[in-house]
């Protein structure tokens, strides 16, 4: 494998567990897992980056197709996963009345995305967590940039209804949830 890509996707790791864990429904254990045999797939030449698209774009598209695989295998055996775990946010340092403050506003940015539809949260957490377009979603996702742009849009409007309060998490069918 070509050193320079191998570096890049070293730098990119932090943010490819970070989707990874988004992939595996917050399972650290799976995630690890995932990732591991990601790894695996570019070092013996199963996936190749042929820079059709970005690296970043790529190699989510990759641990994405993985994840799935992996969870398919999973059905097939009859094991479910427990897809509902949500990580921690750090805290900097501040006063305790402010690191209460983030506290509940980052429990409420968790629980809104939780109750999103999946795709519109997965489209949600790769434009704003992972800093990709949208288009660069729509190959990590597999799906066409109209249907992103929808996803995108929706998620965005469900979002911030649940964060003013003009919609509660009740509405939200549990069909339309994990």
């Amino acid at each position: 494998m070509d050193p320079n890509l191998e570096q890049q996707i070293e730098d990119l790791h932090e943010a490819s567990f970070a989707w990874t864990l988004t992939c595996c429904g917050g399972d650290r254990q799976e995630a690890e897992d995932v990732l591991q045999t990601t790894y695996l797939k570019v070092l013996d030449g199963r996936a190749r980056f042929n820079g059709r698209s970005s690296l970043k774009t790529w190699l989510f598209a990759v641990i994405r197709r993985t994840a799935v695989g992996r969870r398919r295998q999973a059905w097939w055996r009859g094991v479910l996963l427990d897809r509902r775990q949500a990580e921690e946010i750090e805290v900097l340092e501040s006063t305790p009345e402010e690191e209460m403050r983030q506290s509940q506003r980052g429990a409420r940015v968790r629980q809104a995305l939780v109750e999103l539809p999946p795709r519109q949260r997965q489209v949600l957490e790769l434009v704003f967590f992972h800093d990709l377009s949208i288009r660069q979603a729509a190959g990590v996702l597999a799906i066409s940039l109209g249907t992103a742009r929808v996803h995108y849009q929706r998620g965005k409007q469900a979002l911030a209804g649940f964060l003013t309060g003009e919609r509660s998490f009740e509405e939200v069918p549990d069909a339309a949830r994990v």
